[in-house]
């Protein structure tokens, strides 16, 4: 199984290393020193696994063809162990295409929706996913074959990507990890009818969290923003699927589908965040006490497309500013939110230069906004990513991202969506998922 498209590939080095090259003659050729057969295979076969084991996901699934046992590291428990606790998590992000439509109304009262119609030939052809690696500006292809018609990505925790159901009434839910799309593990339907509703995931090695808020149906024909369902399942034992409400704030607005959680300082448990409307400003809920409490946004009259990501633990507002009243120079800033949990900090201001460049290109159309460890990507509505930038925290530079070779042109009401992904050989804590189906079947 070739989990990684290598077809397209940026070469870049950050750094300068003398790669030492392979001399040639006219009497013989001679390999470099550090590719003498005679070391390697004097190596102890554990610490050339452990090298293994550092190497990135599309690096190792090139590796694993070299022969059999590398092949079968994949399926070796104690390999599987050791990789675990010693890969380096990479900040990727992963994208899907996802079809425009016009965003919901946002007002406090009911919503009237429209289901949208699928033919048979987009439910034969399997969902594709684009991982970019911010490290190497490269673009690799993921499918997902035993994804099933009517299935669209939420969000992206430990690994896994979360699929919730696109039909309207009880949400079904499914965790699959992109680099064995063989592995589909099912999640007990939500207890309340949805419609669109924003979905929040975080796992860690112990425990599943999954939470899903607003857009209750309170007719068959229109929503409402009134509560929020929980699922937990870890180790010890414990274990509530959907047996967690609570009630969200009042008169308020969620954006659909976008929940971003923070972990809290000290290993306490974390908090979900997502946007509210009118006006703008953040809704947090806090999953020890089960309850919403809502944060007021900076400069929230003149905000433009703002956006939730989570950076280095911090909960970061990324929006546009456009105060065409006052001397204020229109731009893409950034805000953290400090630890008192109600103050932010502007901690980035995108170049003027560059912000006339990007706000010509986004001509008002608006723009989506994904974080990772050090890296935030913003994409530009309706383009397909051919149009969105890359801004790297420890570097503090800007780029412009090369277009995904695998998705065309921006016509036809095609877009991408995309989360944060961390790409994992493993995620045994879904092992949880299988006891807990053989206990309730659902």
């Amino acid at each position: 199984m070739e989990a990684f498209d290598h077809t397209h590939y940026v070469t870049t080095f950050p750094f300068s290393y003398p790669f030492a090259t392979t001399i040639t003659t006219t009497a013989c050729t001679t390999n470099p020193p550090w590719m003498d057969s005679r070391i390697w295979s004097r190596l102890p076969q554990r610490l050339v696994d452990r090298v293994i084991a550092f190497l990135p996901p599309p690096a190792f699934f090139r590796a694993r063809s070299v022969c059999k046992r590398w092949y079968s590291l994949l399926f070796s428990h104690s390999f599987l162990q050791m990789y675990l606790q010693i890969n380096p998590k990479p900040y990727f992000f992963i994208f899907f295409r996802q079809k425009t439509t016009h965003p919901k109304t946002p007002t406090t009262t009911t919503t009237i929706f429209k289901t949208t119609n699928t033919t048979a030939a987009d439910n034969a052809v399997p969902q594709e996913g684009y991982v970019f690696d911010p490290e190497t500006v490269s673009w690799h292809r993921l499918v997902f074959p035993l994804i099933p018609p009517g299935f669209s990505p939420t969000c992206s925790s430990g690994g896994l990507i979360c699929w919730v159901s696109d039909e309207a009434g009880s949400k079904g839910l499914l965790l699959s990890n992109p680099l064995f799309p063989s592995l589909v593990t099912p999640l007990p339907s939500t207890l309340r009818p949805r419609l669109v509703p924003s979905v929040g995931l975080t796992i860690t090695n112990s425990s599943i969290d999954v939470m899903v808020a607003g857009d209750d149906m309170i007719s068959p024909y229109a929503v409402k923003n009134l509560t929020t369902e929980s699922f937990h399942v870890d180790l010890g034992g414990f274990y509530s699927i959907w047996g967690t409400t609570s009630s969200l704030p009042r008169l308020c607005s969620l954006e659909s589908g976008r929940m971003v959680y923070v972990q809290q300082q000290g290993g306490a448990a974390g908090k979900f965040y997502c946007m509210n409307y009118s006006p703008f400003s953040v809704l947090g809920y806090d999953m020890a006490r089960n309850e919403w409490c809502k944060i007021q946004a900076p400069m929230r009259r003149f905000l433009r497309s703002p956006s939730l990501i989570e950076s280095r633990g911090k909960l970061v507002l990324l929006a546009a500013v456009e105060k065409s009243k006052l001397n204020v120079p229109r731009s893409l800033r950034m805000w953290a939110l400090q630890s008192c949990g109600t103050t932010w900090v502007e901690i980035e201001r995108m170049p003027q230069q560059l912000y006339a460049q990007f706000a010509e290109l986004e001509g008002g159309r608006g723009f989506t906004c994904v974080g990772n460890g050090e890296f935030v990507v913003v994409t530009i509505m309706g383009t397909a990513a051919e149009k969105a930038l890359l801004f790297d925290f420890a570097r503090k530079r800007w780029v412009w991202i090369p277009p995904c070779p695998y998705v065309g042109g921006g016509g036809g009401g095609v877009e991408l969506n995309g989360f944060a992904y961390e790409p994992r050989l493993a995620t045994p804590v879904t092992g949880l998922l299988d006891q807990l189906t053989t206990l309730n079947p659902f």
